[in-house]
This record gives structure tokens, C-alpha cells and sequence, in this order.
């Protein structure tokens, strides 16, 4: 009998703390998990190459291109002071968003 608590006793504790250690994510009610963020490329710097041919274009758009690119794979890579004043880095990153998802 005493054997049968004792049990009972510890099934209910590992419960209790595995329900304390559970995430919040998809509660009701609990705020949404907001992707993690890197740092984005500085004004000046050449992005990598990309996978498709981008020469023509000014170099704001290659940056957000290559920003919106690497934004693709979940950690979210964006200057969002430039993505709010500079068109060429918003259509470049917004672009580089959506063909890359598509790979």
C-alpha cells in the first residue's frame, strides 16, 4: 500500500514539473514566438554572390536581396530602418524572401 503511494507520488511530481517546463508556445492567449534576428549587412558591403544574376541591379537591392535570401531559412536578417526608407532595399529584400523560399 505504502509502495502504491509512493508511486502515485511520483508519477504526480514528474507531471507537475514537465507541465512547469512546457513551452507557452501555442497556448491560447500566450504571445506568438518572434523569429530570431541577425544582424543585417553594413551600407557599404558587397553581399555574397547570389544564385542568380543581379549585376544590373543598384546595390541597396543586392543587399536586401541577399538579406531577404538568408531571411528565408527562419533567423530574419533585415535593416529595418532601411527596409522603411530605402525602396530599392525593401522590393530587393522582399524579393530575395520569396525566391529563396521556393528552393
Amino acid at each position: 500500500m505504502q509502495i502504491t503511494r509512493f508511486v502515485a507520488a511520483l508519477v504526480a511530481s514528474v507531471a507537475l514539473i514537465a507541465a512547469g517546463c512546457a513551452s507557452l508556445r501555442g497556448v491560447p492567449g500566450a504571445p506568438p514566438a518572434s523569429p530570431p534576428v541577425a544582424p543585417p549587412l553594413p551600407r557599404n558591403a558587397e553581399p555574397p554572390p547570389p544564385s542568380i544574376n543581379l549585376s544590373g541591379f543598384p546595390l541597396p537591392y543586392r543587399q536586401g536581396y541577399a538579406d531577404g535570401c538568408a531571411s528565408a531559412g527562419g533567423v530574419r536578417h533585415r535593416d529595418d530602418a532601411r527596409y522603411g526608407s530605402d525602396p530599392n532595399y525593401h522590393t530587393g529584400w522582399e524579393d530575395g524572401v520569396a525566391l529563396c523560399r521556393r528552393k
